[in-house]
This record gives structure tokens, C-alpha cells and sequence, in this order.
């Protein structure tokens, strides 16, 4: 396998095993322009037809290698590879901000998350098993003994978003070694830096080369490994709209998709109005609000909701909005300038409806100003669509009914907040949201990378997290020994 070397900034950050042809700087190449810097920060080589076909014929032939490693080598190198996440935090958390304009301080907590999220995947590596199947108690199954295990699908295809891309792709590539797989890891465009360093960070904690192929380019190139015969499971995470592309190139594949939402966090009367404001505030803004639970609408009980805009639109006022790499900045630049133009158009769209614009409203190059929108139209796009930006829409509710009724009348069901002390308003939220997970005295946007993650209608479709992507990755195979019973041969 060859050296791959790809520039970021002034430095060069070499990673082994990346491609499966020769690349020496000449062909067509990804260059990322820093969306707050605005200019190149990073470039990589496009994955070209051959050798996307290279990558599926290694892939395919490095599988079996890979399964024959086993699970405490696999947790091993994991462990070791959370450690070095560690070690590497400041350099990775300036490489998400270069690169992406995220935050420092979030990058920072993003690095944290891989640690994590490598540590987890490591234990549940260890807790990979089967059964002993309970076949006698069935007249049939008697004089017969039956076993499982849970065997590595093969070749698995991760495909990673550019919001989250460093902790996205531990949980991917990951989830999937530990169970036994070779893994292609298609890059975003945004991200290829950020994506190369956490593959070498795996590369240098012992992972086989043969494990992971690492290939950039665009939606041409996932076309192709989706379609790839070699590939046996595909882990997607993006919009609905490339989710639908995704399933059609796949066919008879196993997918986890986690796909888009206009995440909505419900504010009840009997709520801490204050503590609920300034969540919201801190949270609705987190990465400019690029994330897929980011909060996008919340709904207030109509007898608070002038309180509830008192303290949210002086916390939003609050937020540092600048350079990402100061470690006082708060909200940094969206991915680029269409990004953040959709703010400010969709914003706008708002208030010809007859929303109210509180903040915001305005962009600066790639950097949206954090906007609130009051009262808009239901049929406004802040409302009805995936804003993924740095806009938070508020809206009243009289009764819980009502609201749940209005949260579900969105196409998405991702992640759902409740800020209540109301168990009897959990228990129905729980049971009536359709969304994949509801956040209790919390906004949507919270996740726990040991917990499962995933959404109903078109916020996809499997649980992401390690011990549930695992069982993706996986398939079971059944062991009948015939004449062999601990209980005799008669029924």
C-alpha cells in the first residue's frame, strides 16, 4: 500500500494505506478553502475509477485477514487509539476549526467524543458473543444442541458527514473494526484533512492496513462503492435527499441511515423558564447550528413564551460569534457561503410570512449572524425543512396535544426536548413524539455516543452508537449439532 501525503496549512500530515494506486501530487485534487480564513487550508487526491476499483478488490481480499484478528487485538487498538485522540486533542480540535470554521473549544469537544467513542468501541469488542439456543424445549429440537455467533459481514462502506467529521467517522470505522471488518471510508469534500487524521491516529494505534481504505471525491465516488457487490453493509450519515441516492445505488445492502430533522424542543408551563432559555440558546447555536438535532424549532406554552423570548434572545445576544480558532469564540462561520445565505433567505422568507426577525437575520462571508425568527408561518421553511444553520425559530402552543401534534407534522423524527416536571407530559411525549429519541429537561440537541442514535420517517432508518452498529456489521450464524444434547435423545 502506498504513503499518502496531504497538505494542511504549513504542515504535512502523512497517513499510510489511504488509497490503493499510486498517487505522487499529480491528477485531480480536492482543495478546502477555510470558510472563515477563505483561503486553502487542506487538499487531497479525488478518488479516480480505478481506484475506486482497487480499493473494492483490496477490500474485498484483506476482509478475511481482518476477521481472523481477534477481539482483544481489536480492543486494544482501539484503546490505544482513544489514547492518542487525547494526546492529539489541540492539533485536531485546530484542524476542525481550518478546516470547517467549527469552534476551537467545540472542536476540543468533539476530540473528547472520539476518545470516547474509540474506548467504547473497544469494550464492546470484548462483549462480542453468541448463544446457547434453547432448542430442547421444542419436540423437534431434542438430541440436537444449537449455537450462534456473531460473524464480521466483510467489507463495510462509511460515509461521513462534514459537520461532526471526526466523531461521525470513530463511530463508523470504529464500530466496524471492532466487530471484525474492513472498512472503506469515503471522506467529505469539506473535511478531508480532519478524515486522514483520524484514520492515521487508528493506523498508528496498530489497525492493519488492510482494515481501512480511506477515498475522497464526491457524490460520483459514493455512487460507485455503494454499488460495489464487494461492499456487505453501508453506514451513511447526511441529508434525506442523498439518503434516498444512497438506498437506490445500494440495493440488497444492509443500511444505517441517519439522515436529516428539523429538531423541535417543547417549553411547558411548569418548565424553569430561564435554565430552558439559556439551553436553548447555547445549544440551538453549537457548530452554527449544523447538526442534525440541532434546535430549529421550539415550541413555548402560550402563558410564557414573552418570558421564555425575554431570556433566550438576551442569551442568544450574548454568544461570541468570530475567528473559530480564538478560544472565546462561541459561534464560529457555517460550512460556506450558501450555507449561511440560506439563513438569511430563509429568515427573510419568515418574515414576509409575518414572522418577527428578533436577531440575526445577516450574514458576514460564511459566518451567519445567530438569528431568532418569532411566530412564523406554519408553512414557513424554518419550519418545515432542515434549516442546519445558525437560526432558531420560536413558536406558541396551548395545549400538549396540539404541540405534539404539530412536532409530528414534520417529515422528519430525529431527536425531540421537553423541558417539563410533568411525568405524566414524559410518559405522553415519550409515547406519542415520532422521533427516535426525546431528551427530558434538555434540548433536542444532546446525544450520548454509548446510547442508541437514530430516527423514524425520513430521519432514517438503525441505531448508530457502537453496540448497535455492531449488530449491523454483523450477521448471525447458527451452529446445529445433531445427536449432541445435554438432554438425551428423546423427546
Amino acid at each position: 500500500m502506498l504513503q499518502t501525503l496531504l497538505k494542511v496549512g504549513d504542515d504535512l500530515v502523512q497517513a499510510a494505506a489511504l488509497v490503493a494506486g499510486e498517487w505522487g501530487g499529480e491528477g485531480p485534487q480536492t482543495v478546502r478553502a477555510g470558510p472563515y480564513l477563505r483561503r486553502p487550508v487542506s487538499r487531497a487526491p479525488v478518488a479516480r475509477p480505478a481506484d475506486v476499483a482497487a480499493v473494492r478488490d483490496y477490500a474485498r481480499d484483506a476482509a478475511r485477514r481482518v476477521a481472523r484478528l481477534s477481539p482483544a487485538a481489536r480492543a486494544d487498538i482501539l484503546e490505544h487509539a482513544s489514547a492518542g485522540a487525547v494526546r492529539n486533542r489541540d492539533a485536531l480540535a485546530r484542524l476542525l476549526a481550518l478546516e470547517l470554521g467549527k469552534p476551537v473549544r467545540d472542536g476540543r469537544g468533539e476530540i473528547d467524543r472520539v476518545a470516547d467513542t474509540f474506548a467504547v468501541c473497544a469494550a464492546e469488542a470484548r462483549r462480542i458473543g453468541g448463544e446457547n439456543l434453547p432448542v430442547a424445549g421444542w419436540g423437534r429440537g431434542v438430541g440436537t444442541t444449537a449455537f450462534t455467533y456473531r460473524a464480521p459481514v466483510g467489507v463495510a462502506l462509511a460515509i461521513t458527514p462534514f459537520n461532526a467529521p471526526a466523531n461521525l467517522l470513530a463511530h463508523k470505522l470504529g464500530a466496524s473494526f471492532a466487530a471484525g471488518n474492513t472498512t472503506i471510508v469515503k471522506a467529505p469534500p469539506q473535511a478531508p484533512a480532519t478524515s486522514t487524521a483520524i484514520v492515521a491516529l487508528l493506523l498508528e494505534a496498530g489497525m492493519p492496513y488492510e482494515a481501512v481504505q480511506l477515498l475522497h471525491g464526491g457524490g460520483e465516488v459514493g455512487a460507485a462503492l455503494c454499488a460495489a457487490e464487494e461492499v456487505g453493509v453501508i453506514s451513511f450519515t447526511g441529508s434525506a435527499e442523498t439518503g434516498d441516492a444512497v438506498a437506490r445505488a445500494a440495493g440488497a445492502k444492509r443500511l444505517v441511515l441517519e439522515l436529516g430533522g428539523n429538531a423541535a424542543t417543547i417549553v411547558c408551563e411548569d418548565a424553569d423558564i430561564a435554565k430552558a432559555a439559556r439551553v436553548c440558546a447555547r445549544t440551538g447555536y453549537t457548530n452554527s447550528g449544523q447538526s442534525c438535532i440541532s434546535v430549529q424549532r421550539v415550541y413555548v406554552q402560550r402563558t410564557r413564551i414573552a418570558e421564555f423570548l425575554e431570556h433566550f434572545t438576551a442569551a442568544v445576544g450574548a454568544l461570541r460569534v468570530g475567528d473559530p480558532l480564538d478560544d472565546g469564540t462561541d459561534v464560529g462561520s457555517m460550512v460556506d457561503d450558501e450555507a449561511a445565505e440560506r439563513v438569511v433567505r430563509w429568515s427573510a422568507e419568515a418574515a414576509a410570512g409575518g414572522g418577527r426577525i428578533l436577531l440575526g437575520g445577516t450574514r458576514e462571508g460564511a459566518t451567519a449572524a445567530p438569528t431568532i425568527v418569532a411566530e412564523p408561518p406554519p408553512d414557513a421553511s424554518v419550519i418545515t425543512r432542515e434549516v442546519f444553520g445558525a437560526l432558531v425559530a420560536v413558536q406558541p402552543y396551548d395545549t400538549l396535544p396540539e404541540v405534539i401534534d404539530r412536532c409530528n407534522a414534520s417529515r422528519f423524527g430525529l431527536q425531540a426536548g421537553l423541558f417539563t416536571r410533568d411525568i405524566d407530559r414524559i410518559v405522553t411525549a415519550w409515547r406519542d413524539l415520532e422521533v427516535g429519541g426525546l431528551v427530558v429537561n434538555g434540548s433536542s440537541n444532546f446525544r450520548l455516543d454509548h446510547v442508541p442514535f437514530g430516527g423514524v420517517k425520513d430521519s432514517g432508518f438503525g441505531r448508530e452508537s457502537p453496540r448497535w452498529m455492531i449488530e449491523d456489521y454483523t450477521t448471525v450464524k447458527t451452529l446445529l449439532l445433531r445427536g449432541t444434547s445435554l438432554w438425551g435423545d428423546h423427546a
